[in-house]
This record gives C-alpha cells, sequence and structure tokens, in this order.
C-alpha cells in the first residue's frame, strides 16, 4: 500500500457515453434534478442548482452497445445535503414516470436506485452523521437493508415543491464492475492511495479517502474475468478524482509513471 491519497480527495464529475444525447439529457433534467450548465450538439454538462458539475453526457449515436455481464459502471451515486433533499428525489422521478430498480438502508445511508434510458445505474443517497456510523471492533460496517421509505417520505410536507438537485449536491461514489478484485485493489489503492473501508460483502470492496465511507466501489458480480466492453461502447467513459493540490497531483503521477501505467496530462489534469 502506498502514502494514502489527501483526505481531502472527492469525486468530480462522470462522463457517460450515450447514444441519444436529448433523450438522456432530458432525463436528467426532470427526473432526477440536475440543470444544464453548458452544451454543444456533441456534449451536454449538468449539475446541481449551485452549477458544481456532476455529469457530462456525449453523444455517440453509433456507439455499440456494452453487452452485458462486461466491466464497466455498476452506477454513479449521487450525495443530497439531507433526507428531506432525498424525499424530494423520489418525487421528481415519479412525477417523471420514471421507476426505481431498488431501494436500501446501507446503515452509513439511505438510498435509491433508478436507471438513466441507456440502462446506466444511479444511486441517488443521503449520508447519515459519520459519527453515527456503525463499527464494530474498529471495522466500518455497511449492509444492504430495507429503507425505511415511509420515513424518508414523512419529511416532505404534501404538495410541497421538489425543485431540481440541491445546491451542495455532489458525486459521493462510483461504483464498477471489474474483472478481478486484487487488481482493482492494486490500482485505486495500491497506485492511487485509496484506504479500504470493508471487505466483509461478498465479490465487493469499497475504498475512499479521508475516512468516508466509500468514494470508490468495485465487484465481480458480472463474473470474474469480466471481460470489458467494446472501445467507445456506451456507458462509463471516465471519471475524475479530484485532489486539492498540485503537490498532490503530482506526488501521484510520480506512482503511476513508478506503476508502468500509461498516462497523459490533459490541460494539467492526469488522465490514467
Amino acid at each position: 500500500m502506498s502514502e494514502p491519497i489527501h483526505p481531502d480527495t472527492a469525486l468530480g464529475a462522470v462522463t457517460l457515453t450515450v447514444n441519444d444525447l436529448e433523450r438522456t439529457r432530458g432525463f436528467y433534467e426532470r427526473a432526477i434534478g440536475l440543470r444544464t450548465l453548458d452544451s454543444t450538439p456533441q456534449a451536454v454538462l449538468l449539475g446541481d442548482a449551485a452549477g458544481s458539475p456532476l455529469l457530462e453526457l456525449a453523444g455517440r449515436p453509433d456507439a455499440a452497445a456494452r453487452p452485458p455481464r462486461t466491466t464497466g459502471l455498476f452506477h454513479l451515486a449521487l450525495l443530497v445535503p439531507s433526507r428531506q433533499d432525498l424525499a424530494r428525489a423520489v418525487r421528481r422521478v415519479i412525477e417523471a414516470g420514471w421507476a426505481f430498480t431498488g431501494a436500501a438502508d446501507h446503515l452509513v445511508s439511505e438510498a435509491l436506485y433508478p436507471d438513466d434510458p441507456e440502462g446506466n445505474g444511479i444511486e441517488i443517497y443521503r449520508d447519515r452523521p459519520r459519527e453515527r456510523w456503525p463499527r464494530v471492533a474498529g471495522t466500518l460496517q455497511m449492509a444492504t437493508d430495507p429503507l425505511d421509505l415511509e420515513g424518508v417520505m414523512s419529511t416532505l410536507a404534501v404538495g410541497a415543491p421538489v425543485d431540481g438537485m440541491p445546491a451542495g449536491s455532489r458525486l459521493g461514489h462510483v461504483h464498477l464492475q471489474v474483472a478481478d478484485l486484487g487488481e482493482a485493489e492494486a490500482f485505486y489503492g495500491g497506485v492511487l492511495g485509496f484506504d479500504v473501508t470493508v471487505r466483509h460483502y461478498p465479490g465487493a470492496l469499497f475504498l475512499s479517502a479521508g475516512g468516508y465511507h466509500h468514494h470508490i466501489g468495485l465487484n465481480v458480480w458480472a463474473g470474474r474475468g469480466a471481460p470489458a466492453p467494446p472501445p467507445g461502447a456506451r456507458g462509463l467513459s471516465r471519471f475524475e478524482v479530484a485532489v486539492p493540490d498540485a503537490r498532490e497531483l503530482a506526488r501521484i503521477g510520480e506512482r503511476v509513471a513508478a506503476a508502468g501505467l500509461p498516462s497523459a496530462d490533459e490541460g494539467g489534469a492526469l488522465v490514467v
């Protein structure tokens, strides 16, 4: 394990390759509540009410579908500031005529799961206060328990406006389907420096910076040794890891180079 990544590290924005740019943008605006911050005929940048970028959609009408049981995005997770904001998210999705694929209480958080029109998984969640996260012998505990949806919705008055994704929302984590947990841990933990927080989920691993429950989720639920999708396929293109300063970026760049991984500098960002 390398020196841990800076504790103030967070995630920036996710970029998805999509076939139908306008339909997908409409879904994220109406059902999820994101607002368009910038757009071209080829791409749309969406964010919260304060203008913080959270999601980029890159339109490629010729992009192949991502085959089932391949590596890639399991879900992108949008963290809202409060339980009431989670209730508003429920109302937005339902009023847009969309459905949820699941809901869960993860002990550290409460979460709901829809898919976008192109099959990309989404988690919308709120965190419980960090001091209430359960630990056993110092080890963080997470689970997939039934969500108290009635309790969530009781925070929102009948007929109250749901508005858009509130200011202060952010990309809380990304959860990835990978081919090998050991190799993925060697990269996200050994090279980038994220700390492993939870190992007890069957076929999954969770890592974070600064003691968060997880910024990166990894699983082999598509099958150990799952193949990668075709280059340029629909789905996850990239996601941003935002470090606090140039010194930390340079430190990570040195570790990437020492690991022999190909990388590039794109406008001061390290792409690996």
